[in-house]
């Protein structure tokens, strides 16, 4: 997008005539039979501060605060019928788990957008150019304010992404918080804390008592994360250890500099054999706790009032006194205090 002195002196003259017909009737191919092809809406051939001979995948612009840049989005529709598009501007944003989306509220490059016209009716068979500029305000910080131009046509909703950079210092900074591992999988935050927007690099490590548990190498994550946005991601782990305490490790780079690192802790323990050794130990310890019972019943069974036997005190003064037969086995977690 060129930033010339007149450049809203030139929308204004543009205005009076907005919508350029790029291609006349019968230019853009008619449907064949059957379905009729769908509208589109590209950047315009040609135009802005990166302009491409084959066409641009988005908008590019970059100015310093106060400058209105300069551009052209083209509308195309091949039907058979005349078609009414609107245009609109939109703030990006990253949704919880890191995909592209669009807010709903524009206040950024969405809000700085100004159209020609905002809506268009295009004949049959042709394509439209609609002159915009994005007015960068004054006090705009520096960085990257990501953008996307919409249209709106039949009930369906298409768009151009901007990628805006205000001229300034800038700075690749994230984070990687709340590291935890869960059912399988390590789940973590990623804060973009620059102001670019950060295609992250992660890599993890898990080290045990019993050695390296996992190792993975460094690889591109498939997020565009952009300026202050928080995501939440997750990578898998399958074989995770049966025995073993884990500290595991991410770490985080991405262009201009940006790293950082987190861990966490887990310990891996094979209940379900921790809860059969603890049943065959109860069970165990109920039948050595029988035996002993029924052989001191046995011992006593024949002299009569304890009180007479020689090696016998009172039955007050007894350390180990007798168990009725009717008596129940005490609950677990009174024979497991029984044996600590």
């Amino acid at each position: 997008m060129p930033s010339p002195p007149r450049a809203r002196a030139r929308l204004r003259a543009l205005c009076g005539a907005a919508v350029l017909l790029a291609a006349v009737a019968g230019a853009v191919p008619a449907a064949a039979s059957g379905t009729a092809p769908a509208w589109s809406v590209t950047p315009s051939a040609g135009g802005g501060t990166r302009p491409a001979q084959d066409g641009r995948p988005y908008f590019y612009a970059e100015g310093v605060p106060g400058t209105v840049l300069q551009d052209k989005v083209a509308v195309t529709n091949p039907g058979d019928s005349p078609l009414t598009v609107r245009l609109r501007g939109a703030d990006a944003d990253n949704t919880g788990t890191g995909a592209l989306s669009l807010r709903t509220k524009s206040t950024d490059t969405g809000a700085w957008i100004t159209f020609a016209r905002r809506e268009v009716k295009i004949p049959a068979r042709t394509r439209a150019e609609v002159p915009f500029t994005v007015t960068v305000p004054a006090d705009a910080t520096p960085g990257d304010h990501p953008g996307a131009v919409v249209a709106s046509a039949n009930g369906r909703d298409s768009g151009v992404s901007i990628h805006l950079r205000v001229s300034g210092p800038t700075l690749s900074a994230l984070t990687v918080e709340r590291v935890r591992v869960v059912g399988g999988r390590i789940s973590y935050d990623l804060v973009n804390r620059g102001n670019t927007v950060l295609t992250p690099r992660l890599a993890v490590r898990a080290d045990g008592v019993l050695g390296r548990a996992l190792d993975r190498r460094p690889r591109t994550l498939p997020v565009e994360l952009l300026p202050g946005r928080r995501v939440t991601l997750s990578e898998p782990w399958t074989n995770t250890p049966a025995l073993d305490s884990v500290r595991v490790r991410l770490t985080v780079t991405a262009g201009g500099g940006a790293h950082d690192e987190a861990t966490a802790t887990k310990r891996f323990v094979p209940w379900g054999g921790v809860a059969g050794a603890g049943a065959a130990l109860l069970a165990a310890g109920g039948g050595a706790f029988w035996l002993v019972r029924r052989r001191r019943q046995a011992e006593d069974g024949g002299n009569g009032d304890r009180s007479d036997h020689p090696d016998h005190g009172t039955p007050e003064s007894s350390e180990t006194p007798e168990i009725p037969e009717s008596a129940e086995i005490p609950e677990i977690s009174e024979i497991q205090g029984s044996w600590s």
